[in-house]
């Protein structure tokens, strides 16, 4: 992986999609993680640090840390940012875990707090003539890790190609704060959620598995090669197909 090379090919990248639209820069949700992280240091080298702005979007139960990593790196790379407490919004909706009487649901309340950071984010661009950029990775596209018309909601996603694995060393290339590129990945979607702990598997296997099947190697040699369960290898392959939905347009019929 040539670092110096594939960060060019990004910021170009960067720069055409932003001129093809006249837009005036990019905005982006800052979660305090790596794949934001990344993509709003690309998209500075890409249009300078005036033509980026972040959004933090936090709500009650979200872990402060993320609040101050995404504030970091803002002020690392020098861009404006502002702050926009979700929690008021979620209980509009009547959300479990911000009404008392309302149990929290994994799949309901847990995608709103994605679909409700879109929406913000697309005032913002509307508002100041930006582009949504998008922050999800290459694995988290193979396993449907992410929510329709949430954090899969932008106009362009720039990682959208690459592993999580190739973004923690391009991240590391290109001066991401350490904090940020060690600690555990997470959605931050409920308390103590993380990546790897509901992917059952960590990013650094699953990436050397996605890869073996992008290569269309037999899964009974990937489960050899890895000594990775076949049955693991069989979940990877079945949620990947159920979950290719989310990243191709909508049906229409003939």
């Amino acid at each position: 992986m040539n670092c110096e090379e594939l960060t060019n090919k990004l910021t170009n990248f960067v720069l055409s999609k932003v001129g093809e639209a006249n837009a005036k820069g990019v905005v982006l949700g800052l979660s305090g993680g790596i794949d934001s992280s990344l993509v709003a240091t690309i998209c500075v080298k890409a249009l300078g640090k005036d033509n980026v702005l972040g959004v933090i979007m936090p709500e009650k139960n979200s872990n402060p840390q993320d609040k101050e990593h995404a504030e970091l790196l803002a002020n690392q790379l020098g861009i404006k940012y502002t702050v926009s407490d979700i929690t008021d919004v979620l209980k509009s909706f009547g959300a479990g875990g911000y009404i008392p009487t309302k149990e929290f649901d994994k799949m309901a309340d847990g995608n709103l707090k994605p679909r409700i950071r879109m929406c913000i984010l697309y005032y913002f661009a509307n508002k100041n003539n930006l582009l949504v950029a998008g922050t999800s990775n290459k694995s988290e596209i193979y396993m449907g890790y992410g929510t329709k018309y949430g954090d899969l909601g932008s106009d362009f996603l720039l990682i959208g190609n690459l592993f999580k694995t190739e973004v923690r060393k391009l991240s590391k290339y290109l001066g991401v704060p350490d904090e940020i590129i060690n600690k555990a990945p997470s959605a931050g979607l409920w308390e103590g959620q993380t990546d790897e702990k509901e992917l059952g598997i960590t990013y650094e296997l699953l990436d050397k598995v996605l890869m073996a099947i992008e290569q269309n190697k037999e899964k009974e040699d990937i489960s050899k090669e890895l000594t990775v369960p076949i049955e693991k290898i069989e979940e990877i392959l079945n949620r990947i197909e159920s979950n290719k939905h989310k990243s191709q347009p909508i049906p229409i019929p003939n």
